[in-house]
């Protein structure tokens, strides 16, 4: 082989390394979202608690999304990886507690965590395995303390009502971040904090400054915090 044929050849594995890297990492940061049960039950389709009993009053993890900075995002990366629950065996009593489902009909949360690992997680598998991303977040969650930084200020799940500036305001100086605040309805029609979509540097190392909007229900002025 000549030497032009040899450099040709280290230009095309070249290429292709580089094309395999760009494909590992189809993304920009992480949303990790996090959901208010008391919301996700006051609504016309209401909720069912999963097997495992009624989860704690506290801010549960609904997923850990990669996202990419112009507002899109990948998804269904690995249908041949599917979730196997043998793999997170020494989670699932930490899943039941801090990401739990609320769907109907009752079930033991293995389908909604099937959902997000084949949806999300293996859009990231160059960064996680699949013990990995759940544990990932958990532990980004655990840091967050959302629930104490309302309380510090004067914002409790009692169905009072607040201003969407002081909700993110009193997570901010609690966490450090202002999360976006998305909200949804309930039976009689009032707005009420629903999710809180937290942003994540793309190495899951720790969170950062949201690059974008993810969209979402607007919230206005008047949000209501409901019991659970």
């Amino acid at each position: 082989m000549t030497r032009a044929h040899l450099t040709l050849a280290a230009l095309v594995v070249l290429a292709a390394g580089c094309a395999a890297s760009a494909a590992a990492q189809d993304y920009d940061f992480f949303y990790l979202v996090l959901q208010w049960p008391g919301s996700y039950c006051d609504t016309k389709q209401s909720c069912c608690y999963p097997r495992s009993g009624k989860p704690a009053a506290d801010f549960g993890i609904h997923g850990l999304w990669p996202n990419r900075d112009d507002g899109s995002y990948p998804q269904n990366c690995n249908p041949s990886n599917a979730f196997d629950p043998s793999k997170v065996s020494d989670l699932l009593s930490s899943l039941r507690t801090s990401w739990p489902t609320l769907a109907c009909p009752t079930s033991d949360g293995l389908k909604f965590w099937a959902h997000e690992w084949e949806k999300h997680g293996t859009c990231a598998q160059n960064l996680f395995n699949e013990h990995g991303y759940f544990q990932t977040a958990l532990r980004l969650r655990a840091q967050l303390r959302v629930l104490d930084a309302l309380a510090a200020a004067g914002i409790s799940p009692d169905g009072g009502y607040y201003t969407q500036a002081a909700i993110k305001g009193a997570i901010q100086e609690g966490t450090g971040y202002a999360p976006f605040v998305d909200c949804n309805r309930d039976e009689s029609g009032n707005t009420q904090l629903y999710q809180l979509y937290f942003c994540v540097a793309a190495d899951a190392s720790g969170f950062v400054e949201c690059p974008v909007s993810p969209g979402g229900r607007p919230c206005g002025n008047r949000v209501e915090f409901p019991a659970f």
